[in-house]
């Protein structure tokens, strides 16, 4: 499909202001027209033909290791959508459904004390999530709302801050660093893949529940995408390095929170490392378009299946 001159020329003007928005501390984004046209238009062409076929809402798994740049991408794709196909785009992430502090309470009590650190399957309020997928695939569609999670406090907004969805939207993105992920055989579970799991989860209760949970719940959820984009990082030390900028960006937006420091990230990406190198190792199969990203952080190329 071609793109039309003059809904290219609004495209590239606000994905220009976005982008500028974006270019924080000194990060400048390379080659911004050239990534515009190898990936972002394309993969909206993909997203379009798939939702013309049909004329019913799809869901969009966008997936990828911590930093990898998903939000962002999920900004650039619902400026095309709206403004060259004219689709009514939505998106959130997997993190907004973190449960709250007291329920990880629990569970860790109940559990392992590694689940009241939010991240790996098991710390997500999965009955909420798969509730708001169910009421987007609905014939008839209904208001309602959508979570939000606050990091810099490690809590979720109060309701009066969710998302409301008023209007039935033609895609939804839906993204987060593990989504789409697969459970692992059991036997891999028991070699720990760092210090984490070596010192911490000796008994393997708290890895052992993680993969219990992507078997069982959480294929339930990922069963409701309809395409799949796998933003394939180089290596889980990647994903550290770029997380510790992430939350170097995060601090500078907002000031007077909390935040954490470089050795308490480097900590915290080690619950994250097990599931993200499996993904690493399955998830090209799967996806419907791959796109890698090199060690410079920039989009290197793109596969579609």
């Amino acid at each position: 499909m071609k793109t039309k001159l003059s809904n290219y020329l609004k495209v590239k003007k606000e994905y220009l202001k976005f982008i500028k928005s974006q270019e924080i501390l000194g990060e400048p984004f390379r080659d911004k027209i050239e990534q515009l046209k190898r990936f972002y238009i394309p993969l909206s062409e993909m997203i379009y033909k798939n939702f013309k076929k049909k004329k019913k809402i799809r869901i969009i798994g966008l997936s990828g290791g911590q930093g990898s740049g998903k939000s962002t991408i999920s900004n650039i794709l619902k400026i095309i959508l709206k403004l060259e196909f004219n689709l009514n785009t939505i998106f959130f992430s997997i993190d907004d459904f973190y449960k709250t502090q007291k329920a990880r309470r629990k569970l860790s009590k109940k559990t392992s004390e590694l689940f009241l650190t939010r991240g790996v399957p098991g710390t997500h309020d999965t009955k909420l999530l798969l509730s708001c997928l169910k009421k987007l695939k609905k014939k008839r569609f209904k208001k309602f709302m959508v979570p939000r999670f606050d990091k810099s406090n490690d809590e979720r907004f109060p309701k009066k801050n969710w998302i409301r969805v008023s209007q039935k939207p033609d895609i939804v993105i839906f993204e987060g660093w593990c989504v789409g992920a697969t459970p692992q055989k059991k036997r891999d579970l028991l070699h720990p893949v760092n210090e984490l799991e070596r010192l911490r989860d000796k008994n393997l209760k708290w890895r052992n529940m993680v993969n219990q949970e992507l078997e069982d719940k959480y294929k339930k959820i990922f069963n409701y995408i309809d395409d799949l984009i796998f933003l394939k990082v180089p290596s889980f030390k990647h994903v550290c390095k770029w997380r510790l900028l992430q939350e170097k960006k995060l601090r500078v937006r907002s000031k007077g929170k909390k935040t954490m420091s470089d050795s308490q990230i480097k900590n915290f990406v080690m619950f994250y490392e097990r599931i993200t190198n499996h993904m690493l190792k399955t998830l090209q199969q799967k996806s419907k378009s791959v796109i890698s990203i090199d060690d410079k952080h920039r989009l290197k190329s793109i596969k579609f299946n």
